[in-house]
């Protein structure tokens, strides 16, 4: 943490003090008419300062602070941020007349990012540092002359499984310093020049080494504002590898996540070396809409010993795809744009490299083929051990975990007042987390989850069984052995939700 703050503190030495910009983090909340800002003495300010921003200085001792129109205008911000969950609810409250009239606004300078990161200190705070001053400055990081550090290659790392083809003369990883910032490179060499097919540039031939870029998210802004072209030369000049004779993959997730998945049988020997982010663009093919988003992207290398042909390479792409998507399916990973209603099918940025190899041609690589089976195996074991790393996403998850994934958060689903009566939320809280702790009910809502996709999919036409399941738990929880309201006589709690999931939370939050 020390040494990434201290590439910001000589980073922001070049800019003069007065270009310093005002930054100001803010939180919204569904019931205010105000927006708030954490305290002066927050770690939060703090961390506005390192990344070289001015923050506001509004109340002293309370954890956050709410701020007044007249405040917002004195102070007016040219940078606003705030975490990622609070996205659609500042975005909108930043469209009243007073509240748009700021310069962050006007220009378009509102940057949302992930909660852990910008809600707590942890381990990657240095990382946000660099982020968020890559963000405030970006015009002034995108200046050479402003690099304080020679970019270079500065340490290579062996795959802890290595490829045990007779065609691979090395596979490593290469930390190099690029933009100040430390990315990290997986190259694999190839004995002799081999033909490939990418879905990023196609099919190449003779090339001699395939490979998967991970930048840092201090850069990705800035990429996004250089050419693609002009990115991967730069990149491959630090490298120092031929662009002639390289084809490379690029993605936002870490090469230390890297998953390398080794499958054999019949003689048959196949390797998928997997990358996965899906937190920031999971999407569902034919339903999610186009829109960029940032890095997410499941990139796959696939070698095998044996010389495919252009038709099994092809072929391969399917395969592959297919298999990633199952791994994402059977991990329930929910399309970014509407989580609710959608399983992803991938992310909007994934690619793959299928190298021909050395060995018997091969022709198939279908489903119906050895080979084609061998195939999907690495790819679905690699889509599950590198989301489990990047994003800490596993089969075995919390409810809770699952219900976030949703964009569902417990106490926004606990009204207010129920039967005209006013209650304490938190307390409620507190018991229906108590309830969801214990797996039996706990189940119910898992249940939910999967029947909610097929009844909103019209696989599934009657309920009626799965709310007489809802009604016992709710009746068992309650500790009564009949319902306390007539079905008759029953309002939807939860209308906006999936019929089975509303009626399942309803069973556990409405059964006092």
């Amino acid at each position: 943490i020390h040494d990434q703050i201290k590439i910001i503190s000589r980073k922001l030495a070049r800019i003069p003090k007065s270009h310093r910009k005002r930054v100001m983090r803010i939180m919204g909340r569904a019931t205010s008419d105000t927006i708030y800002t954490p305290s002066a003495g927050s770690f939060q300010n703090l961390l506005i300062k390192l990344a070289g921003g001015i923050p506001p200085a509004f109340g002293k001792n309370e954890p956050i602070v709410p701020v007044t129109l007249k405040q917002w205008q004195s102070f007016n911000p040219q940078v606003i941020y705030g975490c990622g969950g609070d996205a659609e609810l500042v975005k909108a409250f930043l469209l009243k007349p007073g509240w748009k009239n700021v310069d962050a606004v006007k220009n378009g300078n509102i940057y949302f990012f992930p909660c852990d990161l910008t809600c707590r200190i942890s381990v990657n705070t240095g990382l946000f540092v660099q982020w968020l001053s890559a963000t405030i400055y970006e015009d002034e990081f995108l200046k050479r002359e402003n690099l304080v550090e020679r970019e270079r290659i500065v340490a290579r790392h062996r795959l802890d499984t290595p490829l045990n083809l007779p065609y691979i003369a090395s596979a490593e990883i290469l930390d190099a310093i690029v933009w100040d910032f430390l990315h990290k490179t997986l190259v694999i060499s190839f004995t002799e020049p081999i033909d490939i097919i990418s879905t990023l540039e196609g099919p190449r031939k003779a090339v001699t080494v395939v490979g998967n870029s991970y930048s840092p998210p201090p850069c990705w802004n800035m990429y996004h504002r250089l050419s693609f072209e002009a990115t991967r030369k730069h990149m491959y000049d630090v490298l120092k590898l031929s662009s002639e004779k390289t084809s490379m993959l690029f993605t936002g997730a870490n090469m230390d996540n890297l998953s390398v998945q080794k499958v054999e049988e019949d003689g048959f020997v196949v390797y998928a070396l997997v990358t996965a982010g899906v937190r920031g663009n999971a999407q569902r093919m034919s339903k999610d809409r186009g829109n960029f988003k940032e890095p997410g992207t499941i990139n796959i290398i696939l070698l095998t010993n044996r010389y495919l042909t252009p038709r099994a390479m092809t072929r391969a792409i399917i395969t592959a795809t297919e298999a990633k998507t199952a791994a994402l399916q059977d991990l329930d990973i929910r399309s970014t744009q509407n989580p609710l209603a959608w399983q992803a099918t991938g992310t909007g940025t994934d690619e793959i490299i299928v190298v021909s190899g050395r060995g018997p041609e091969a022709n198939l690589t279908g489903g119906h083929s050895k080979l084609g089976e061998l195939i999907a195996r690495a790819v679905y074991a690699g889509v599950l051990d590198a989301v489990r790393k990047q994003n800490g996403i596993t089969k075995n998850r919390t409810v809770f975990e699952r219900l976030n994934e949703r964009k569902l958060e417990l106490f926004g689903l606990i009204k207010p007042r129920r039967c005209g009566q006013a209650y304490d939320r938190r307390k409620l809280l507190s018991k229906v987390q108590a309830t969801l702790l214990k797996p039996r009910y706990a189940a119910l809502i898992e249940i939910a989850f999967a029947i909610s996709d097929a009844y909103d999919r019209g696989l599934l036409h009657d309920l009626s069984l799965f709310e007489s399941l809802c009604d016992s738990v709710k009746w068992e929880l309650s500790g009564k052995n009949q319902p306390q309201i007539p079905k008759a006589q029953k309002v939807p709690s939860f209308a906006d939700l999936p019929v089975p999931l509303g009626m399942a939370l309803d069973a556990i939050i409405n059964s006092e």
